[in-house]
């Protein structure tokens, strides 16, 4: 085999998982020294941890007064069980659904829920559903930012500003890196792990006053797990959006989100943030461009993600391959970069396309990006190589 010329600049931090995701540049275990550890959640020391937490997402995000922020288990995935299994019944739902987080909320409504009047608005990978057809009469479940295939919704006009049902919003690796129309969002979950870089396990629930008032006037036909009751007596826990937690939480964790939010203000605040991630998100657009064998997953320029960038190999001897060849050719790609410590996990997601997936949230920077460009081309001439020699 025809060996190709190596890139001679390597990325510091080759990071580029799609979740969890980078830590913060400058990240330290050191920087943890004041966790609160060996300690209750419930003592005073830990309950400040919490709330601070919350009272600082609250700020940093610009989530209005009168919304209520928790701190709950099980991840993003946790934080939206905990709606649908609270909030849905009450209305039709419709659920939109363009990549494998979006299906599985559509799988948990109608195969574990149940529910009978449920719509499915869903679209191919690279692709959003009609918007325009969303009912404001019903309830909408929808994922902001399609982590699997790069796709984002480009903003909350689609969206009543006098809807009578709630909207319930997965933006786990939106929020942070894109703004979000809160005055159109009932219910916004999210998790540390993503644009944040933060660990993983806990998630954030965030509730308007109309998902309260829904919480506190309808009671679901099924029985509630523990985990997921968010009312009792048929009145909201507040302490859940106080630093009480349903369960115990990591304060090692606590503390590195801490942590994570201190750099954000460093740097500016979510302003910084997003600009890090458009700009991050330009050096691969910029790429892209001049470059023939790779595209976009995503179709429309406006609907891309800033965060986790789905890419697909458009080279015409690629193409031509079978799926599965395809696929074991892209698998090449990120294994040879894996091998040379230039990127790590930027395989495309399991049930996802053939192809690439790139971090590109505010935890990266951008030469690394820069350096990372080179080494794409330098992996697809070599395992472009290695196939026509084994031909």
């Amino acid at each position: 085999m025809t060996d190709v010329m190596k890139p001679a600049t390597r990325p510091v931090r080759p990071e580029f998982s799609s979740g969890p995701c980078a830590k913060r540049p400058g990240w330290s275990l050191q920087n943890l020294e004041a966790a609160c550890l060996g300690r209750s959640h419930r003592s005073k020391p830990g309950k400040a941890k919490l709330a601070e937490a919350i009272d600082r997402t609250r700020k940093l995000l610009g989530i209005p007064h009168d919304y209520r922020v928790g701190l709950v288990p099980a991840s993003d995935t946790g934080a939206v069980e905990m709606a649908l299994w609270s909030l849905l019944g009450a209305r039709g739902v419709d659920v939109l659904a363009w990549e494998s987080f979006g299906q599985g909320w559509v799988s948990d409504i109608t195969k574990q829920l149940k529910l009978d009047d449920v719509r499915v608005l869903a679209a191919d990978y690279g692709r959003l559903p009609d918007l325009t057809e969303v009912d404001p009469a019903r309830d909408v479940v929808f994922t902001w930012n399609g982590t699997t295939s790069g796709v984002r919704v480009p903003d909350a006009d689609w969206i009543a500003a006098d809807r009578a049902g709630l909207t319930i919003c997965d933006a786990t690796s939106a929020v942070f890196a894109q703004k979000l129309d809160w005055s159109k969002l009932d219910v916004v979950t999210y998790s540390w792990q993503k644009v944040m870089g933060g660990e993983a396990a806990h998630g954030m629930l965030i509730l308007s006053p109309r998902a309260v008032d829904r919480l506190e006037s309808y009671t679901p036909a099924w029985p509630l797990p523990k985990i997921f009751r968010l009312t009792k007596g048929g009145k909201l826990i507040e302490g859940l959006f106080e630093g009480a937690t349903i369960n115990t939480p990591s304060l090692l964790c606590v503390e590195d989100y801490l942590d994570a939010l201190n750099w954000a203000d460093e740097i500016g605040g979510q302003e910084a943030l997003l600009k890090r991630a458009d700009d991050n998100l330009a050096v691969l657009a910029q790429w892209v461009e001049r470059t023939e064998w790779i595209d976009f997953l995503a179709e429309d320029p406006a609907t891309r993600s800033n965060t986790s960038v789905c890419l697909k190999i458009v080279d015409r001897h690629i193409a031509a391959l079978s799926d599965e060849k395809q696929a074991a050719f892209s698998k090449r790609i990120a294994s040879l970069l894996d091998k040379e410590g230039v990127a790590y996990d930027i395989g495309a997601y399991r049930d996802a396309p053939p192809g690439l997936r790139i971090w590109t949230g505010a935890t990266i920077d951008r030469s690394d990006l820069e350096a990372l460009v080179p080494w794409l081309d330098w992996a697809f001439a070599t395992a472009s190589a290695e196939l026509t020699e084994a031909a």
